[in-house]
């Protein structure tokens, strides 16, 4: 159980940094408000890398469905554990959603923008296009999974230096920084179903003023595009590898 409460953790921290920088430059009369793209893709790369930190040691720090998914598709994870930590993903999200609307509760009713408000808990795509939508969310998957699987690799370790567990963190988080500021354009990179759909259940379930819709005609989007991505992502690279 301590691999799935880890699960459940990181993916909890990771949603509360994350979804926390984007409310801090959304919302109204915040010290971050207007802060642009640039500071939501560094806050996003940060809480990647601390919520790594926090869980790796205890459960490998998956904290995505998609990461679990495609380790397990190329023998790197046991079966037999995927539904656990899907679900512990998933729920860490939707506290980690409920943890940002706690710290910004006067904000929310100041807000007068519903697509804000959403954009605080789930990502939504610049130009609406299903199709073109979905590539974009499993690309920037793939790019995560190969990403994370070179980093890891022993090509990339120093013997004996312990830089998988000291320095591999760091550099995860960077990897979702580059994706976010090259590949997020198109639909704000959810890269990650726990990511989205947690956090979007959150929205959906919370007393936000004026929230509007929580747009579940576009959310089966950053769930499959990137359950592809992660999966394709991963047998492409044990086929090099």
């Amino acid at each position: 159980m301590s691999t799935y409460l880890a699960e459940l953790l990181g993916t909890m921290i990771l949603v509360f940094l994350g979804d926390g920088v984007v409310a801090n430059v959304l919302l109204k009369q915040t010290k971050g408000n207007n802060g642009g793209w640039i500071v939501i893709t560094a806050g996003w790369g940060l809480a990647v890398a601390i919520a790594v930190y926090c869980t790796n040691a205890i459960s490998g720090a998956h904290l995505n469905p998609a990461v679990t998914l495609g380790l397990a598709s190329i023998g790197k994870f046991g079966w037999e554990l995927v539904p656990g930590y899907i679900a512990a993903q998933v729920a860490g999200g939707f506290l980690g959603g409920v943890l940002v609307y706690l710290t910004y509760l006067p904000h929310w009713s100041v807000t007068p923008s519903a697509g804000d408000k959403l954009g605080v808990f789930s990502t939504g795509p610049a130009i609406r296009h299903n199709v073109s939508n979905l590539i974009c969310e499993a690309l920037g998957t793939a790019m995560l999974m190969f990403g994370l699987l070179a980093i890891l690799s022993p090509a990339n370790l120093v013997p004996n230096s312990g830089w998988d567990k000291g320095f591999a963190p760091a550099i995860v988080g960077m990897l979702v920084g580059a994706i976010g500021l090259s590949l997020g354009g198109p639909t704000g990179y959810a890269i990650n179903p726990a990511r989205d759909l947690g956090p979007r259940l959150a929205h959906f379930v919370l007393p936000i003023p004026g929230k509007g819709s929580s747009d579940w005609s576009y959310a089966w989007i950053p769930v499959v595009g990137p359950i592809i991505g992660g999966i394709v992502g991963a047998l492409v690279y044990k086929a090099l590898w």
